[in-house]
This record gives C-alpha cells, sequence and structure tokens, in this order.
C-alpha cells in the first residue's frame, strides 16, 4: 500500500436509539486499504444513561446515506483518494463481520489506534461501517483513519 493517509469523519450526528450506522468507508474498486484508527465521541450529559454499543463492522451494501468526502491526513500532497464516504443512514446497511465491538458511555468516547500486528484490511471494493445501538439519542462525532 502507499502512504497516502486520510480520514472520514463527521460531527453532530444523531445516533438514535435503534441501529444505525453513523458512518461507512468504501475502498475503491481496483485496491484494498488499512484501517489505521477508529473512533467516536458523545456529547451526552446524563450520567445515569446506559453505555452506548460501537461496533466496527464489515458491511456488505451501500444502504441510505449523506456522501462524505475524505480528507488528507498530510496535505501536501496533490493526489485525490479513490476511497469514498458516507454517513448518517436513514436506511441500515447489511451488516457483516463484527472486526470490533465497546461499550461506550455517551459522556465519554473512545479512539482505537489500530496497529500492524492486528491489521484491519478493507478489501477492494468493500465497506466498513462504525454503527452504534444506543437507547437514548445523544450526539456523535465518529472518524475513521485509513491508508491507501
Amino acid at each position: 500500500m502507499s502512504a497516502r493517509n486520510g480520514v472520514a469523519t463527521k460531527s453532530d450526528v444523531a445516533t438514535g436509539t435503534a441501529v444505525k450506522t453513523l458512518l461507512q468507508v468504501v475502498a475503491a474498486a481496483n485496491h484494498a486499504i488499512k484501517i489505521t484508527e477508529y473512533g467516536i465521541s458523545f456529547n451526552g450529559v446524563n450520567n445515569t444513561h446506559e453505555p452506548i454499543l460501537v461496533e466496527l463492522l464489515r458491511q456488505t451494501t451501500a444502504g441510505t446515506m449523506s456522501a462524505l468526502t475524505p480528507v488528507k491526513a498530510d496535505d501536501s500532497g496533490a493526489d485525490t483518494f479513490d476511497t469514498t464516504a458516507q454517513h448518517t443512514a436513514t436506511a441500515e446497511p447489511t451488516g457483516g463481520d463484527v472486526i470490533r465491538s465497546h461499550y461506550v458511555h455517551p459522556q465519554t468516547g473512545l479512539v482505537v489506534p489500530v496497529g500492524d500486528e492486528a491489521p484491519i484490511v478493507v478489501g477492494a471494493g468493500d465497506r466498513v461501517g462504525l454503527r452504534v445501538t444506543a437507547a437514548n439519542d445523544v450526539k456523535a462525532a465518529p472518524h475513521i483513519c485509513f491508508e491507501e
């Protein structure tokens, strides 16, 4: 893989109170990408609300979402990304294998660096999503960092 590093991020996404994909990254049809980090933070204000299930998972369909343009982690390069992204599902994508899952309190967040010892590779044309299951609606700021 080359060293073009990017991030798909979106702030102020409502979690809702059902399963919801907040962010999805799609590898280009002609090459794989490597996930280097993912994370999410919440703006909950009630300390008695139950934790939110956060899942990084493979998804087999796009669902219905809004387009999102990934940004460069290093803006000195002139190349554009082949990787695309979407945010805020209004119709859920079809879920596949759950790669990682965490329970996160809605007043906090988490950042997970993904090292070379346990890489997460998204195959050419495949998708990975950051999905939440929340009992109480709060705003979230998810991100997925990748290398293509």
